[in-house]
């Protein structure tokens, strides 16, 4: 099996076995990695692959983001889905510009941006895991004693 099979293999089962949260977490990773991407393609010496380099992650990050704005619970979230549906809304905006523009800056400032909610969603993850983490153990400790 060829190691891009390999890898493929374990995206899908990553995927397809990730809670909701953990699948945001993901589409946080995604769109950072095709910003990199994006930022490496100032580095191409070729005019075409690096305008091609460029505008084609840039599209791949605000395809994310869109998916991101459209996983927001604006009911339950209230204010705070609000402002992050806003937030998500200047990312796009910025790299619209920063595609147009060819702006390394512009990209560099939606992935600041990106990666703070990023890991702030990942310490929310771990905090509620960890809180799961006992009350699992009490719940097979309680069933084990009644047995």
């Amino acid at each position: 099996m060829k190691p891009t099979n390999k890898l493929n293999i374990y995206r899908k089962t990553a995927t397809t076995t990730a809670s909701p949260g953990e699948l945001v977490l993901m589409l946080y990773d995604g769109a950072l990695r095709f910003m990199a991407a994006a930022e490496l393609g100032f580095q191409e010496e070729h005019f075409a692959r690096q305008n091609e380099q460029i505008h084609n992650n840039i599209l791949r990050t605000q395809a994310i983001i869109t998916e991101l704005q459209a996983t927001l619970n604006m009911e339950k979230g209230g204010e705070f889905s609000q402002n992050l549906y806003r937030l998500y809304d200047f990312m796009q905006d910025h790299l619209t510009q920063a595609n147009r523009e060819k702006s390394l800056e512009k990209i560099k400032v939606v992935a600041g941006f990106m990666q703070d909610i990023r890991d702030a969603w990942a310490q929310m993850l771990l905090q509620q895991s960890q809180a799961e983490a006992p009350a699992s153990t009490g719940v097979s400790q309680g069933l084990g004693a009644q047995c």
